[in-house]
């Protein structure tokens, strides 16, 4: 991991000559496992006061203080013309101590003679608590981080770990399902003790952390059974927490609800609404479940469980665009494959071009996590028959058809209100049956005999 100093950007060598840099926490652990490290970096500034370290960073970007008492800078170096910015954290090193329940409730001292190992004893995790030197690629270990890692353990830095920020227990799921960990008994029985608090975790926090097990985990599964056994799940997401030991008889499914539904998820892609889709989409089943023979029911549940995701990602204070993508993925993931040219229309109006191929994924997903040994033929059949519907140009919203509302109200003198809304929909009914009627002069026939027939 060594670095020459020579490589380094001038806002790193400037500092170092006065002081010292180190490169902190995740970049240095996922640099160490031979995986890829982002642009997201993390630094910690030691023997260089805080008005001299913005003093050398303003020289080279933008500067803003994130808190005055966390000692804590964001800084973005300039870039050259079509560069990206990035934002880098540059911190001084600091002691902490939970003053109570709340994330927020710290005393937080920084000062920028302690030395390293002393901030890094604050931290989560060991495989998180460890530091590379940018001037010499050493790398500063004070918890034996190294070896956990190289033994795929997780184990928390000091016991308080969890009380002071239960958020932390989420992460360590995350954790263990990304890097394939196996958690020290302590830091296990840590954990468990410190799950009633998670009930203190703001809901941001909480996505941030659901966001990355879903997006960063090859096996999501992996962290969610984790949340589950600990007991956080039902404060988590109470609704899938239900779906637990419910089966599902019939020959259809070789595993209850709950796994059924991590397992889609493990096969779904790595796009956030598509894997949150994945985790939601059985998760009314519970309340919808018949018993016929043998064999079991569950109509309505993708309905049902529309609703719910809804529910869920507003609570968890996702953006309306995710929630609402995630809600229509579910709502429609009992789509049937074998319907006319007319259907595959529809099915793409309802789900619109950005969404209709993640549907797909989502029901290969499900199938595959059946464990019955099902082939999706029937919906790459199916994509092939989208494809050709886009290429053929053919209208799937009001924006395709020939005429406008425009175009309306200036033909047959109609003020502009809901009345046009409702032609433009009538019209697009007709071009969705039958894509060569989207013709001017065909709409504008078709507009006049609606208009007549109700007068």
């Amino acid at each position: 991991m060594n670095r020459r100093t020579d490589q380094h950007p001038l806002w790193v060598d400037d500092i170092l000559a006065e002081g010292e840099l180190y490169l902190v926490g995740g970049p240095v652990r996922d640099a160490l496992l031979g995986r890829p490290v982002g642009k997201d970096l993390d630094y910690l500034a030691c023997r260089i006061p805080m008005d001299r370290l913005q003093s050398i960073l303003r020289r080279h970007g933008s500067v803003s203080l994130v808190g005055k008492s966390f000692g804590v800078l964001k800084f973005t170096p300039n870039t050259k013309k079509g560069e990206m910015p990035v934002t880098f954290d540059v911190a001084l090193p600091r002691s902490e101590r939970s003053t109570g329940i709340a994330h927020t409730d710290f005393n937080v001292d920084f000062d920028p003679e302690l030395p390293v190992e002393r901030d890094l004893m604050r931290r989560d995790f060991t495989i998180n608590a460890m530091a590379e030197n940018c001037a010499t690629g050493e790398i500063v270990d004070p918890t034996t981080g190294r070896t956990d890692l190289e033994g795929r353990i997780l184990r928390m830095v000091f016991p308080g770990a969890f009380r002071d920020d239960p958020l932390r227990i989420l992460r360590g799921a995350q954790f263990v399902a990304r890097f394939d960990l196996t958690i020290d008994p302590d830091t296990m029985e840590a954990m468990r003790e410190s799950v009633p608090m998670v009930r203190t975790v703001s809901a941001e926090r909480i996505a941030e952390e659901m966001s990355k097990l879903l997006t960063l985990a090859d096996k999501p599964s992996i962290g969610f059974k984790l949340l589950q056994e600990l007991g956080a799940l039902e404060i988590l997401i109470p609704e899938l927490e239900n779906t637990v030991g419910v089966d599902q008889p019939g020959g259809y499914h070789a595993y209850p609800v709950f796994e059924h539904s991590l397992y889609t998820v493990d096969a779904a892609p790595k796009k956030l609404h598509v894997r949150w889709a994945a985790l939601l989409h059985d998760v009314n089943k519970p309340q919808c479940k018949r018993i016929d023979g043998p064999k079991a029911t569950f109509y309505g549940h993708d309905k049902r469980g529309s609703r719910t995701a809804l529910r869920v990602l507003k609570r968890l204070r996702y953006s309306n665009d995710l929630a609402n993508d995630v809600s229509l993925l579910i709502d429609r993931h009992m789509f049937t494959t074998d319907i006319s040219d007319k259907g595959v229309r529809r099915l793409i109006r309802w789900l619109g071009p950005d969404l209709i191929y993640d549907l797909l994924d989502l029901r290969r997903a499900d199938v595959v996590a059946q464990g019955k040994g099902g082939t999706t033929e029937d919906v790459d059949v199916l994509q092939q028959r989208i494809a050709e519907e886009f290429n053929k140009k053919s209208p799937f919203g009001l924006k395709d058809l020939a005429v406008n509302g425009k175009d309306l109200m200036d033909e047959f003198d109609l003020p502009p209100g809901p009345r046009i809304g409702e032609v433009l929909s009538h019209l697009l009914e007709l071009v969705l049956d039958d894509p060569s009627t989207n013709i001017r002069d065909n709409l504008l026939v078709e507009t006049r005999k609606l208009l007549n027939n109700n007068k």
